[in-house]
């Protein structure tokens, strides 16, 4: 019988679930130290969390969803298995916003972007990110 250690990997929506619970905690402004005073546990392990190396309870999920002002199924929308809305499509456009904006890019992107105040300059930043896509498909 050959010797087969198994390795713990992170699952598929443990990864999903803990890249929502940082999308939804930087989106409200709060900090890993924060969420884990409100929870009861260390910082660390709120990281352990949002990377998916440790997996939520449900009475823990209830208590991040409580604190960050979400229902609890909120973790689970556009998550591997989910339905998706783009027919032949495995990841329609709504899931690919949820992972630009679940990452450090997309958070600061968007961040930055909602402090500019002028509409025309937003436009014009629009316009300008859409022809440097363009121009990289190209």
């Amino acid at each position: 019988m050959p010797n087969n250690p198994q390795t713990k990997a992170p699952n598929d929506m443990d990864i999903h679930v803990g890249s929502r619970i940082r999308l939804r905690r930087a989106i409200m402004g709060v900090s890993q130290v924060t969420l884990a005073k409100g929870l009861g546990v260390s910082f660390q392990q709120v990281q352990k969390y949002e990377q998916g190396h440790n997996r939520v309870g449900s009475s823990r999920l209830q208590a991040i969803a409580d604190n960050l002002c979400v229902p609890v199924a909120w973790f689970f929308e556009e998550g591997p298995g989910a339905p998706s809305r783009a027919q032949g499509s495995k990841v329609g456009p709504e899931g690919e916003t949820a992972r630009f904006l679940g990452s450090a890019e997309g958070l600061a992107l968007n961040c930055a972007f909602v402090r500019i105040p002028d509409p025309k300059l937003r436009t014009k930043i629009v316009y300008l990110v859409e022809a440097l896509a363009n121009e990289a498909v190209e």
